[in-house]
């Protein structure tokens, strides 16, 4: 059966596509902080869809707890599905938030799946074959609707997705970027947010069943809350007629 390891994976997003993809057939590695919720997690899905489930309990804030990851993705069963899908926002805003806070969240939402992926996508482009899936937001599009550096991170996983698809994607490696919109999870409170006081909140599982239609059509992104995907198409469009122009050795004439 293919592997698949899902960071985050003790609850809201990060479970749910543990429960999906086990439900497809694939053994997993759950990935998160709590050992207790990764238990009750890995015996559930054993117990009702027959598929193996390895733990790895790891803080991915913390440098030397990524590297065991890292050496787990390298050494173990090969990987074949990385879902990047651990990350958060702090409370405070940019000038109040403390520094450790917001390395602390950088460590998470943007080294810590760049240090993963690197570990899994050599293996995946010598087999041909694999698939990351990176969550980030439709914050990433859209960082005047946060404070702070969360879009910014979100952003980062956009991108780094768009660059891993160019350089990868010959050698057979497929990769999805995720851009939810507000999602009914456990990072509103963590962030300092009344849950009742957002609107237009998707539910866990109908994000993630979009998100598995968008990686079973092979979609380079998606982005479940987005009616038209003309829109989104126009935004590519728009973006790549740009890039001729970044090759000019002249400053635009109207810098000079």
């Amino acid at each position: 059966m293919p592997n698949a390891l899902v960071t985050g994976a003790s609850g809201g997003i990060g479970a749910f596509y543990a429960d999906r993809l086990a439900a497809r057939g694939h053994d997993l590695v759950l990935v998160a902080r709590s050992t207790d919720k990764l238990e009750a997690l890995a015996r559930d899905l054993r117990a009702r869809y027959g598929i193996q489930a390895e733990m790895i309990t790891a803080d991915l804030t913390d440098p030397a707890q990524v590297v065991r990851v890292v050496d787990r993705i390298r050494s173990g069963t090969p990987i074949d599905i990385l879902i990047n899908n651990a990350g958060a926002n702090v409370a405070s805003s940019f000038a109040k938030v403390a520094d450790a806070e917001l390395e602390a969240l950088i460590r998470l939402n943007v080294t810590a799946p760049t240090l993963l992926t690197r570990a899994a996508i050599a293996g995946m482009a010598s087999r041909g074959t694999g698939a990351i899936v990176n969550i980030g937001s439709v914050i990433g599009l859209a960082t005047e609707l946060t404070s702070g550096i969360y879009g910014a991170t979100k952003a980062y996983m956009l991108t780094f997705s768009q660059s891993l698809a160019h350089e990868f994607g010959p050698a057979g490696v497929y990769v999805q970027a995720v851009l939810p919109g507000a999602t009914r999870t456990d990072i509103w409170r963590h962030s300092g947010r009344n849950i009742d006081e957002i609107d237009g909140l998707m539910e866990v599982d109908d994000l993630v069943d979009a998100a598995l239609a968008g990686f079973d059509r092979r979609e380079a992104v998606t982005i479940p809350p987005l009616p038209d995907v003309r829109q989104w198409e126009a935004f590519e469009a728009a973006r790549l007629a740009m890039r001729p122009n970044f090759a000019n050795g002249k400053p635009a004439g109207r810098y000079v």
